[in-house]
């Protein structure tokens, strides 16, 4: 053995031997303290030796070299010996703030995370959510809300579905086992039959079967002001989804696709401000207008937005049929996994929602492809203010970091990225840096997105802010 390959080997172990100290204290934090720790937006929850060590190396597309796990040690330790309450701490950001000090770690937490240390965390119970509908984003909810359970002021309580056999729960706990595009549950899962109920991960899910959103009676299965999230997209308008509200425990509903009238669209971090407590009726908007709009924003703050065109490449969806048949909409008929299918886009006018300063300046466009998910928005924008390559990624890239947009926009620079890379994407939507064309005043950004995942953690986002739940984080975001 050369001394070069011994030199790797003693680095590699010295890795492993971090990490391996590393789990426990990441997992007694998040369960004693409801502390969620992640690196660079990632979290560090559940990972096995050789994920840890991946986090790590993830980081060099924020710092251009990978972070010393060692060093996220002796920060980790230093946190655990601290009585912290209820919190989300970016421990890669929180580690470049303080390289940048002269106080030692001891000091620099004590200040940074004074807030939340030595408070008792609320003694409050977990706001009751409820899944109306368990379909692809359900599902995934269902996996957010169970892997951060404990720690988000939030609780899955129920999912409604219309029953579909006699082995119906059987069924829907298969798919929550198993998806072919996301992966095999993390955990364990445990069906009653009898009782209508999923246990997965410590978490009992009552089955709750109806036709009809206005006659459960959630009380009857201890539910009480509970936060409703319908995945069905059957209703829309403020008169449907009211239904919801007509069932006994319910208070509020959010939609998990673009509401029509005066709904309120919420593309959380963009105008999520606009929640009230007297919201009781919401939507999340669509993947694609989540996608798109957090670096719309960021561009028009930084260079002023005239007009431009959003083209999507998405990936196919249930919507389509599998094979050439009947569909009363036009092209979505044809075979969704043979063909290219040029569709038509809300995404670019309902920007607008969200983002009033761009009314009128988008239009938009959609191309379903045959992927079963992660999408593209192609950005073909005209900008007030002339820019660079290097000074449009550079911003963007600190915008990933360090902005108030941080966990909606992601920055990329690999040249090897293809879709399946992004499976499993918690942001909003992903920079592809290697991609962008400038040419002065004209742009061209292309943003990745998992349509299904990323979608789902922007839900989870707003059902957390319509539950007054949302947890402080830290480092503080740069405005």
């Amino acid at each position: 053995m050369t001394q070069a390959t011994a030199a790797r080997l003693d680095e590699w172990e010295k890795k492993q031997t971090a990490a391996e100290e590393l789990i426990p204290l990441v997992g007694r934090l998040h369960r004693n303290n409801d502390v969620l720790l992640t690196l660079f937006g990632r979290s560090l929850q559940g990972k096995s030796v050789t994920g840890m060590i991946k986090a790590h190396r993830y980081a060099r597309h924020f710092l251009g070299e990978e972070l010393d796990i060692e060093t996220t040690l002796e920060v980790v330790r230093a946190l655990a010996e601290l009585d912290l309450s209820a919190a989300r701490i970016d421990l890669g950001r929180l580690i470049v703030k303080r390289d940048e000090q002269s106080a030692s770690t001891a000091e620099f937490l004590a200040e940074e995370l004074a807030s939340v240390i030595g408070s008792e965390s609320s003694a409050a119970e977990p706001r009751d959510v409820v899944l109306y509908g368990f379909g692809r984003i359900g599902r995934l909810l269902a996996r957010i809300l169970i892997e951060r359970s404990g720690g988000t002021g939030m609780r899955l309580r129920a999912i409604v579905v219309r029953k579909g056999g006699e082995n119906d729960i059987v069924k829907r706990a298969s798919l929550l086992r198993r998806d072919s595009v996301h992966g095999k549950f993390d955990g364990s899962i445990v069906v009653d039959e009898e009782n209508n109920t999923i246990l997965a991960n410590g978490t009992l899910i009552q089955v709750i079967y109806s036709d009809d959103p206005s006659t459960v009676d959630y009380t009857e299965y201890g539910i009480d002001n509970a936060i409703i999230v319908d995945n069905t997209g059957k209703w829309r308008d403020e008169e449907g989804l009211s239904k919801h509200l007509q069932s006994k425990g319910a208070a509020k509903v959010i939609l998990t696709a673009p509401g029509k009238g005066d709904i309120k669209n919420i593309v959380f971090g963009v105008n999520s401000h606009d929640i009230t407590d007297a919201d009781t009726i919401l939507s999340a908007a669509s993947c694609t207008t989540n996608a798109i709009t957090p670096v719309l924003k960021a561009l028009n703050d930084r260079f002023g937005v005239r007009n431009g065109h959003v083209e999507t490449v998405h990936s196919f969806t249930n919507d389509q049929n599998l094979i050439d048949n009947f569909h009363k909409g036009s092209r979505r008929g044809r075979a969704a996994g043979l063909n290219m299918v040029l569709t038509e886009t809300g995404a670019a006018k309902a920007v607008a929602k969200a983002l009033p300063e761009l009314k009128g300046k988008l239009s938009g466009n959609a191309i379903r492809v045959p992927t079963p998910n992660v999408s593209m928005a192609i950005l073909n924008l005209n900008l007030e203010n002339p820019t660079t390559v290097d000074e449009l990624n550079g911003f963007l890239r600190e915008t990933s970091m360090n902005s108030p947009l941080r966990n909606q926009v992601d920055y990329v620079a690999s040249p090897e990225l293809v879709s399946t890379d992004l499976v499993g994407s918690r942001r909003a939507g992903v920079v592809d840096g290697l991609a962008t064309i400038v040419d002065e005043d004209r742009v061209v950004v292309y943003v990745w997105y998992d349509n299904e995942f990323g979608y789902s953690h922007q839900v989870i986002r707003c059902v957390a802010e319509m539950a007054d739940v949302d947890t402080p984080s830290f480092p503080a975001a740069a405005n």
